[in-house]
């Protein structure tokens, strides 16, 4: 053989080892390579609802979708650094650097959080409020596996519920002169009207709701929202404590859904008669 028929054989050759280097290396780069399934190797996973439920990109080991708010994505491989996809209406979403106090650890580098594409609260058939629909799904999911009834979304927006009392107004015993409060903690969607009543008496018996604080120079109403998501707290304020505020106080409360009250009370004694009092209980310890 010539030397001029050996040169084109040797340069054919060479450039198929170095065709086999480099689709070996590309394989052996490829995340996606999978090799002999072995079942018994996979780890147990439990998923949080059997719709969460995958096999990995080969199709062998079991694997779980994030759920909201769960981490997803990275910049690794499969065990190396990668976490979970998204599951059924969600996206993965990267963490800003921007809103981050602290830096993410090496192994959360290019991470990012499962946010439900579909955003803002809704009203399940079940009566309760979710954060997204997403979050309606999965417990609907899991309370399907539990054995109970599916549930779906009955409208956008938080459910409507009609005013609970929380915290009654309690009952209060205090001398004239004194400076006593009582308040009503109310839970409702929307946020409720809180009022506050005296009841008293007419002449002839007849029960009668005075509106505070009215005219009375020493007592003052005020409400505000809290001190938990859709809560308001109201108070009646009186200083000084006269003899003629005792009595029975109403909390009311109402809303576009309904209306619910609650009472207290308050018992005065004459600042003078509490020092008689105490001194004659003096007399009596020598």
């Amino acid at each position: 053989m010539s030397r001029f028929t050996f040169l084109p054989l040797l340069l054919l050759l060479l450039l198929c080892v170095w065709s086999h280097r480099s689709t070996a290396a590309h394989d052996s780069a490829n995340p996606r390579e999978c090799g002999q399934c072995i079942q018994e190797s996979c780890e147990l996973v439990r998923c949080q609802a059997p719709e969460l439920s995958v096999r990995d990109d080969c199709g062998c080991c079991e694997q779980c979708l994030g759920a909201e708010g769960e981490l997803c994505g990275g910049r690794g491989g499969a065990g190396r650094g990668r976490h979970a996809r998204c599951g059924p209406g969600l996206v993965c979403v990267s963490q800003s650097r921007e809103v981050l106090e602290e830096p993410l650890p090496e192994e959360l580098e290019g991470t990012g959080l499962c946010v439900c594409k579909e955003d803002g609260a809704v009203c399940g058939s079940d009566g309760r409020s979710y954060q997204s629909v997403c979050a309606l799904h999965l417990h609907s999911w899991v309370s399907v596996r539990a054995g109970r009834e599916r549930v779906h979304k009955a409208h956008d927006g938080e459910c409507k519920l009609a005013p609970v009392i929380v915290t009654p107004p309690k009952k209060i015993h205090n001398v004239t002169g004194a400076q006593v409060y009582l308040s009503c903690e109310v839970k409702a969607v929307p946020t409720p009207v809180i009022s506050w009543k005296k009841i008293t008496e007419s002449p002839k018996g007849v029960k009668l709701l005075e509106e505070l604080p009215g005219d009375r120079v020493n007592m003052a109403v005020q409400v505000r929202g809290g001190p938990s998501k859709h809560e308001s707290t109201g108070w009646v304020l009186i200083n000084p404590l006269t003899k003629e505020d005792e009595g029975v106080y109403q909390c009311h409360a109402t809303n576009m859904v309904g209306e619910t009250q609650s009472y207290g009370t308050i018992k005065v004694t004459e600042l003078s008669k509490y020092k008689k009092m105490n001194f004659i209980a003096s007399d009596d310890d020598i």
